[in-house]
């Protein structure tokens, strides 16, 4: 176990911000704390740089107790590398020397492989010399991750590092800056709101809500198999329809009878809400469910169809875009379900 938080609290003035949080990540794996502003995730991470201290719980890094009852390590002693949100480049030097800021313990000989190895991972050979206004802002993001890993600190920590980017250059860029920290063999924990950008490039991500952490997890289980309703809610797209449990592993609803696991002590006849997923309805015109198209959203490749059911509840389906239909047709569709979330009915049925 390379960073281990075992039940950390944080409070401000009494007012708890982050609360009993235990993750584990291991030597070599990214991680990512995500949720929506105001979560505590960025608190999370500002404690395990050392710029918090913890009410409560304890924080270990590479084995090292650096945090907890009886032991605070200063931040600079902690061997953490930090990108921030707005990189902090030094505009008077060098990319070379950007890079080698942290270096001065070494000699020349040494200082200069380091990096040239590094700008050759970061795809910037031959642009030592140039200054930081003269690249574009994903190179710079890759030389303030470069500059953070110089040093090979013991972990890397990420904050929103790329937000100031527009949705796709932020998937790009967590790809390759992914790839970059696995030559390198950095552990690495990025804290996001964007959960594109940590599915790009997390092993590990730990939904966070009001400074709980909700679910540590990988993100295929994090949208197929949600711990709770604000990690369903969260993660993805999609909608809540209801349904009546008949046993352990089913329930009806108004697209028929669906098979999985009924929430623990829910007994038949129990009224559940049922996660659908768009990738769970799939269009066919030979179905007898019909559904009206309410919105439809042009995404390329397909079209997403907000679809009115006949109990008027909702559900999302993704159909390939060459099946051009209008809003307000009605279409056939069927359910293929292959994970089946069901939480116990929060509001009854209208």
């Amino acid at each position: 176990m390379w960073l281990e938080i075992d039940n950390a609290s944080i409070a401000y003035s009494g007012n708890a911000v982050v609360h009993d949080v235990s993750l584990v990540l291991q030597q070599g794996q990214i991680g990512c704390l995500l949720g929506p502003s105001g979560c505590g995730k960025t608190t999370l991470l500002r404690a395990i740089a050392g710029f918090e201290r913890l009410t409560a719980g304890r924080i270990a890094i590479g084995g090292r107790h650096v945090s907890g009852e009886g032991c605070f390590v200063p931040p600079e002693q902690r061997r953490v590398g930090m990108v921030f949100q707005d990189l902090a480049l030094f505009p008077h030097l060098t990319i070379a020397d950007n890079i080698g800021f942290g270096l001065r313990g070494l000699d020349a000989d040494e200082r200069h492989k380091r990096i040239a190895r590094l700008m050759a991972m970061i795809g910037l050979e031959g642009r030592e010399a140039c200054y930081p206004h003269q690249l574009s802002g994903g190179q710079q993001q890759r030389v303030a991750v470069a500059r953070a890993m110089a040093p090979r600190p013991d972990l890397l920590l990420l904050d929103e590092p790329f937000s100031s980017m527009d949705a796709d250059l932020r998937e790009k860029l967590a790809r390759e800056v992914r790839d970059i920290l696995r030559e390198d063999g950095v552990t690495a924990l990025l804290v996001t709101h964007d959960q594109f950008e940590a599915f790009a490039m997390a092993d590990e991500i730990g939904v966070m809500h009001h400074g709980r952490l909700a679910q540590w997890d990988n993100g295929y289980n994090l949208y197929h198999e949600p711990a709770d309703r604000f990690v369903a809610d969260f993660i993805g797209q999609g909608a809540m329809i209801r349904g009546s449990v008949v046993d352990a592993h089913s329930a009806d609803t108004v697209l028929g009878r669906i098979h999985g696991d009924a929430p623990a002590g829910c007994q038949p006849g129990c009224i559940v809400d049922v996660l659908v997923r768009p990738d769970d309805i799939v269009h066919d015109d030979a179905s007898s469910h019909q559904a009206v198209i309410l919105e439809k959203a042009f995404r390329g490749a397909e079209y997403l169809y907000t679809l009115g059911l006949e109990n008027h509840e909702q559900v999302l389906c993704m159909v390939q875009s060459h099946h051009d239909h209008n809003v307000g047709e009605r279409i056939g569709i069927r359910v293929e379900i292959d994970h089946l979330v069901m939480f116990p009915a929060q509001r009854e049925a209208t």
